[in-house]
């Protein structure tokens, strides 16, 4: 099993070119489900959990070819096979974004239960709630959630009782080809949202309101292939800002979208970071300071996004001062602490959904061990500031979510290794 060994010390230092999103790849190849032409997407990021939804398409009998830039093109003509297996779910819980457009096309999905990281149990009911409401009967069969329709869907009029983002998208995938309008209300904004419905309607869909809480879709016969390039990963320019700023290097991030995460720019702004953009570029410069402990209060896009959590509190952990960083998006996003803690920070829990962190002046290598995909990152951000060499275990959870990580912190002047052992 691949591990991380990091020797601390260095500031980043240096320029990347953000990746494409994950969380906006894997809905979008989902959605090359909805129709019979050929559909090309560009700037996939090479990642674990793309090549789990590729072999998953496959699996359905899509025709899937990848070039040597991750180009991928996706023919789903007359597929032979609508149940996505427990083997493949399992280990990715974006594998039942499939069951919206099977759904949609041929009136039936068979999708096991999703598994993927164990952050809490973020269940798949709104997703179901809202098949319902557009004519769906739902069974669950074996650990398989089965859905029918079968005389098509129809639109309809759906709230959902909490924001979810992957239930959004599934929702305005099935609801594409349904008969009628629908109309989706407390709907997600994230901007992987917004791309997502930006492809659909690239391939003819007729869909409204995206990026607002209330959506409209008017459904289509059936949709055509085109050309779609992914946006950039927002997570993951989030991440290398706040590592960079961590260590107190410099860091130019291209191929950005300062657009998608003000919130996160402004809170390194008040943690003592000098930052700049443009339309398609961050620079951030902390010139060599110690960062300043600032709270943190997760919540759904436009705020302070779950998926930087673990990494800012990792930050706040050799901060000036003591923060709390409040988690109100998923129950169990605090298994982090008590391996930052092993470095010699000083985090303690209150309840479930707070960790009080008071800033030390230093860390010290340890043994590390990854938990889930975004707090693996903070160990990273740690490590680069830990006297010593951390070794850093379970890295699979990384390549789920960042790619090619060891090359992207060696241009940044880190001293990253990769090993098995």
């Amino acid at each position: 099993m691949d591990k991380l060994l990091i020797r601390g010390g260095n500031r980043l230092s240096g320029s990347l070119k953000v990746s494409g999103a994950k969380n906006s790849a894997l809905p979008i190849l989902a959605g090359s489900l909805l129709t019979d032409e050929s559909v090309v997407v560009g700037n996939v990021p090479h990642l674990h959990d793309v090549t789990t939804m590729i072999e998953l398409l496959g699996c359905l009998g899509a025709s899937v070819v990848l070039d040597e830039k991750m180009r991928v093109e996706i023919v789903a003509r007359d597929l032979k096979e609508l149940r996505a297996p427990y083997e493949l779910v399992k280990t990715m819980r974006a594998s039942f974004l499939v069951m919206g457009p099977l759904l949609a096309k041929y009136g039936r999905a068979d999708v096991s239960l999703p598994g993927g990281c164990a952050i809490g149990a973020r269940p798949v009911d709104q997703h179901l709630k809202g098949f319902e409401a557009l004519g769906a009967k739902i069974e669950v069969v074996d650990g398989y959630v089965r859905a029918t329709a079968k005389h098509g869907l129809k639109g309809a009029e759906f709230t959902f009782d909490l924001v979810t983002v992957t239930g959004t998208e599934n929702v305005i995938m099935a609801a594409c080809l349904a008969d009628g309008f629908t109309r989706i209300h407390n709907a997600a904004c994230e901007p992987e949202v917004v791309d997502l419905v930006e492809f659909l309607n690239a391939m003819g869909a007729r869909i409204s309101g995206h990026g607002t809480p209330n959506v409209e879709v008017e459904g289509v016969a059936t949709l055509n292939g085109c050309a779609f390039d992914v946006m950039p990963d927002r997570v993951e320019t989030g991440t290398y800002l706040i590592a960079a700023a961590a260590t107190g290097g410099r860091v130019r991030l291209d191929r950005a979208r300062p657009d998608t995460l003000q919130t996160v720019l402004d809170k390194l702004i008040e943690s003592g970071a000098e930052v700049s953009w443009g339309d398609d570029w961050i620079e951030l410069d902390m010139g060599g300071r110690r960062p300043r402990a600032v709270d943190i209060t997760t919540a759904p896009y436009p705020l302070f996004p779950t998926d930087m959590q673990a990494q800012y509190l990792a930050m706040n952990a050799i901060a000036d001062g003591t923060s709390y960083v409040t988690e109100t998006i998923f129950e169990n996003r605090f298994m982090h602490v008590q391996e930052i803690n092993r470095l010699g920070a000083n985090i303690e829990l209150e309840g479930s959904s707070t960790a009080i962190v008071h800033g030390v002046d230093g860390l010290k290598a340890a043994p590390v061990m990854a938990t889930d995909l975004r707090a693996s990152f903070s160990l990273v951000v740690a490590a680069l500031v830990a006297e010593g060499t951390t070794l850093i275990d379970r890295i699979y959870h990384i390549d789920r979510g960042y790619e090619t990580i060891e090359e992207k912190l060696l241009q940044l002047g880190a001293q990253v290794q990769r090993v098995s052992r």
